[in-house]
């Protein structure tokens, strides 16, 4: 029988559980449960934990063979840290899932399915460290996340990509400078709805002002497209900032409008990549992404999020 924590819906997870499925997917759990009644929606979706990760490595032996490769590793020596880092993924993307994690993953999978009516959801497959015995590592933006994933065959490849993204040279390297085990450390992955901004916008949001330290705004950075192009800087996105005191008073708050960019956009692909690329016309970049009424209704989910937390948050 597969373990009950192998995989975890979103409904039945919340902040406690880092330790099992990271901070991402804990978060993504604590606010399905319990601001989605609040008015904040938030996609449905699954978490593959950490306990799942170390099994499929255990399992099919990875682990062993991870170590073999490992060793002797020379991480300033950048063709020994390529060299090696490609045969570990090689190795994790080439190992067969667990018949009985397979089960799993597939079972949630076509709940999922069953709640969108559909016979294969787009989902995105995001991949988040855990270390909960490392209190000073911070692995943002080491690991990958694929979107426009549709079906078993493409989700389960998605989810060893996933696995493989802890073993990229950066990452690799990381730990080595830090002292920390590869095998320390663990991976949950996300598995969750997509929302079509391709068709529309998307981008972050963040409670605070990050530049000043100034509390009582909320700012939106905002682009046309599916917001990996916003999350990694590869487009400069328009700029909102929103006034809280007055916002939560009932006013139209926003203090400022900057117009950013927004050159490109990454939208959905039916071809053999699940996504691609395309430049936006001239007369859309000088059009802000969203408008007054979409700022506003971000910046109030954005107070509403705060104050569950008690804490300045930044959201995507």
């Amino acid at each position: 029988m597969p373990n009950k924590k192998f995989v975890i819906p979103f409904n039945k997870l919340g902040i406690r559980d880092v330790p099992l499925v990271g901070g991402k997917n804990a978060s993504l759990g604590e606010m399905y449960q319990r601001l989605t009644k609040k008015g904040v929606k938030v996609p449905n979706g699954f978490a593959v934990t950490a306990e799942a990760y170390h099994y499929f490595l255990k399992t099919t032996g990875t682990d062993k063979k991870i170590r073999q490769i490992l060793r002797g590793l020379n991480t300033n020596d950048l063709k020994d840290l390529a060299a090696k880092g490609k045969a570990v993924r090689e190795v994790i993307l080439q190992a067969e899932f667990p018949a009985d994690l397979t089960a799993e993953i597939f079972k949630n999978y076509k709940k999922l399915c069953a709640e969108f009516k559909v016979e294969a959801v787009d989902v995105a497959v995001r991949s988040s460290a855990t270390a909960e015995d490392l209190p000073d590592a911070s692995f943002a933006g080491q690991q990958e996340t694929y979107l426009n994933i549709k079906g078993e065959v493409a989700l389960l490849k998605a989810c060893r990509e996933c696995i493989s993204s802890l073993f990229t040279d950066r990452a690799i390297s990381y730990r080595v400078d830090k002292h920390f085990d590869h095998f320390k450390i663990g991976l949950s992955i996300g598995v969750q709805k997509m929302v079509r901004s391709d068709k529309g916008s998307s981008g972050v949001m963040f409670t605070i002002d990050t530049e000043s330290g100034f509390k009582n705004v909320v700012v939106i950075n905002s682009s046309y497209g599916l917001g990996e192009y916003v999350v990694k800087g590869i487009v400069t996105p328009d700029e909102f900032m929103v006034f809280k005191p007055t916002l939560k008073q009932g006013y139209a708050s926003i203090i400022k409008q900057q117009l950013g960019t927004k050159e490109k956009k990454l939208i959905y692909s039916t071809g053999q990549n699940s996504t691609k690329n395309e430049t936006v016309p001239l007369s859309e970049r000088e059009q802000y992404s969203i408008s007054d009424k979409d700022t506003l209704f971000l910046a109030k989910w954005g107070v509403i999020i705060e104050d569950h937390y008690k804490r300045p948050m930044d959201i995507e």
